[in-house]
């Protein structure tokens, strides 16, 4: 328990305490019907052990419950019967060991959400079942604004955290909005049947099952994306295994390639999606005769176009395996096309090449450059630069090829020596006068051929 935890702790659990005062100084507590009182307790200590998922995180259906308390108790007793709740509730994992005891210092800072909507009900004198509708969104929207500025507060003392990535967490609210007009419903019979709130049980059992069943799912889930992953590694060693050059290109395009996806600033499906189709770019090779991809010097017009089935040959192997590698394949395929339509397999251009495709495109040329090949000695970084350079809006995205030359600049520019400064000559096909495809495989292309 750190220093920052213990003094948030203190601080929101201490305001805590003080807002309750507060309420019994603005509404001090009358006569109430305890069983009505028991019964929402009891609900609310079962709605807090049904977590469930959604698609952006987990919640619990404790406002099928609280809006019910509200109604049955006096609004400066609400907080407390809250924090005893919740209490309830942690003690038996507290008791077998799987939570800390200290943890239930938690239980005061988690309960602020039950002290804004008694608040606004205490300052307008007004019991919750004669509250107009009005009020009573008022009360829910106090509730929710209340509860994520002590969250702000909070984690803003523990970990720095900002507004920003607490506003990603506040899809909860609409999750709590939605079932407080289920708990509104059954509140409003509190008064003339105390057990109305046990209306509520079937609907957190429901939920409880879903919930059980998602979990079970997600976790299968998990488990095939790990077997998916297991694989794909596994084909990376066979390709390092196959042959040692194109192993360790495919482990420098990787790092390249997740660094200028991380520019342009993918999110997380791709990146993963790069970085396997980064690391699986040149699995196809597997399949070309060894002697043709450790061949020096040019290509004959037959070798070539053994070479130019890699992409759809990975494309195949991977499309075996299944699950998101089918996705990772189309990566594979399209990684040899051009910018501008002269690329292969399939002639793609522009954005209808996978932009994942369009990285390693860019990355994979210069990683090749920049390193010894079977057929030409390493290019020094301003060569390679230049070639960049000259290719860019035929066979590169400029996108990329921006983001590539920062992450360059950063990782090699600054430490590249004047002995590697040679003189920057950008070749040239004879045949047509294009620029070469800076890529290293079309470098080799026979005479005349389209790179």
């Amino acid at each position: 328990m750190t220093v920052r935890w213990l003094l948030a702790e203190l601080l929101v659990g201490t305001g805590f305490f003080a807002g309750v005062a507060a309420l019994w100084w603005i509404q001090p507590p009358h006569r109430f019907a305890d069983s009505a009182a028991i019964w929402s307790m009891a609900v609310l200590v079962l709605a807090t052990r049904v977590r469930f998922e959604t698609s952006f995180g987990f919640t619990v259906a404790t406002q099928l419950a609280f809006i019910p308390m509200l109604f049955a108790l006096p609004v400066a007793l609400v907080p407390l019967a809250f924090v005893v709740s919740l209490a309830i509730s942690r003690l038996p994992e507290v008791v077998r060991g799987k939570r800390r005891a200290v943890t239930l210092l938690r239980i005061p800072g988690n309960s602020w959400s039950s002290i804004f909507p008694c608040l606004v009900l205490a300052l307008a004198h007004m019991q919750p079942r004669h509250a107009g509708p009005e009020l009573l969104v008022l009360a829910l929207g106090a509730q929710f604004l209340g509860d994520f500025v002590i969250s702000v507060v909070y984690f803003a003392i523990v970990s720095g955290a900002g507004i920003r990535s607490l506003l990603r967490e506040s899809w909860v609210y609409l999750i709590d909005a939605a079932l407080s007009g289920v708990g509104l419903v059954v509140a409003e019979q509190m008064h003339a049947a105390p057990y109305a709130v046990l209306a509520v049980v079937p609907l957190l059992g429901l939920l409880a099952m879903f919930a059980h069943e998602r979990e079970g799912r997600l976790g299968s889930l998990l488990e095939l994306n790990e077997t998916y992953r297991g694989t794909a590694l596994l084909l990376g060693d066979v390709i390092s295994a196959d042959d040692d050059y194109t192993g360790e290109h495919s482990e420098g395009v990787i790092g390249l390639a997740l660094a200028v996806g991380d520019a342009l600033g993918l999110d997380g499906g791709q990146r993963r999606d790069l970085e396997f189709g980064a690391m699986l770019h040149d699995v196809g090779k597997i399949v070309i005769p060894k002697e043709i991809i450790n061949k020096p010097g040019k290509l004959d017009p037959h070798e070539w176009e053994i070479i130019k089935t890699h992409p759809a040959e990975g494309e195949r192997m991977l499309k075996r395996v299944g699950g998101f590698m089918v996705e990772v394949g189309e990566i594979v395929r399209h990684h040899h096309e051009r910018w501008d339509g002269g690329g292969y397999p399939d002639g793609l251009a522009a954005g209808a090449i996978p932009l994942a495709a369009r990285i390693i495109t860019a990355c994979d040329s210069w990683s090749a450059m920049r390193t010894d090949r079977s057929y030409r000695p390493a290019m020094s970084y301003d060569t390679a630069l230049a070639q960049i350079l000259q290719n860019t809006g035929t066979q590169f995205d400029p996108g990329v090829v921006d983001a590539l030359v920062r992450v360059v600049a950063a990782l090699e520019g600054a430490v590249a020596t004047a002995a590697d400064h040679e003189p920057v000559v950008v070749p040239v096909k004879a045949e047509d006068g294009r620029p070469a495809d800076a890529a290293g495989d079309s470098q080799r292309a026979p005479q005349g051929a389209l790179a």
